[in-house]
């Protein structure tokens, strides 16, 4: 489990790719501290498995359905990305519960300065944005933010300068593709919600089944 706080801006090393997989190499230094092989990492919001440690950095295994649900295929060689080390057992939790399961992507429209800070505005698919909710809570290339704006093409969030300078966000441009994550109470709760499948009845004894095996 992650928080959306993000520790470092890393940097891609490099993506080797196979036909149908990739591993990612990462170049980091704080995230690497206490960390073994087998450990999580959040790479712009994407659980990855640490499988192999390098002399700056480490590597993962990008698996078939991540590089279809994220934009880690999309990365090349010194992309700047978010990182985040899975929570510490008595480690502040500081943004909101993320799982590092990213749901899908969205597409950066606008930015735009008010005051000290920025709004993002964000378009995503329906199958996304029912899941955002004003003043709830988000995450975008691993960022925990919160939704100020939704409605039934986009959301915006606003950042403030902190967030801007430890992270990658205010670095895109209208265009770039970001991986999201919506809040993971609301997809639970909308399971529970749905009616359970009724068991399907068994065929049982019946005068139609007699006629049909001769017993007429």
């Amino acid at each position: 489990m992650f928080t959306g706080i993000i520790e470092e801006v890393g940097e891609i090393t490099g993506l080797r790719r196979g036909a149908s997989m990739c591993v990612i190499g990462v170049r980091a230094k704080t995230v690497l501290e206490n960390t073994k092989l087998g450990d999580s990492i959040a790479i712009n919001g994407v659980c990855i498995t640490v499988t192999r440690f390098t002399g700056d950095g480490f590597e993962g295994d990008v698996m078939p359905e991540t590089l279809r649900r994220t934009n880690l295929g999309a990365l090349q060689p010194k992309s700047r990305v978010n990182l985040e080390r899975a929570m510490a057992a008595d480690g502040r939790f500081g943004g909101h519960i993320v799982a590092g399961h990213v749901d899908g992507t969205g597409t950066i429209t606008d930015l735009t300065d008010e005051g000290n800070a920025v709004w993002v505005t964000v378009s995503a698919g329906p199958e996304l944005l029912r899941y955002i909710v004003e003043k709830g809570s988000i995450t975008i290339d691993g960022i925990s933010l919160t939704v100020a704006y939704v409605d039934n093409t986009c959301f915006k969030v606003s950042i403030i300068p902190h967030t801007g300078a430890q992270t990658t966000l205010l670095t895109r441009k209208p265009g770039y593709v970001v991986n999201l994550e919506t809040d993971i109470i609301g997809k639970y709760v909308e399971k529970l919600l749905k009616p359970a499948e009724a068991p399907k009845k068994s065929g049982g004894m019946t005068l139609d089944f007699l006629a049909s095996n001769g017993f007429a």
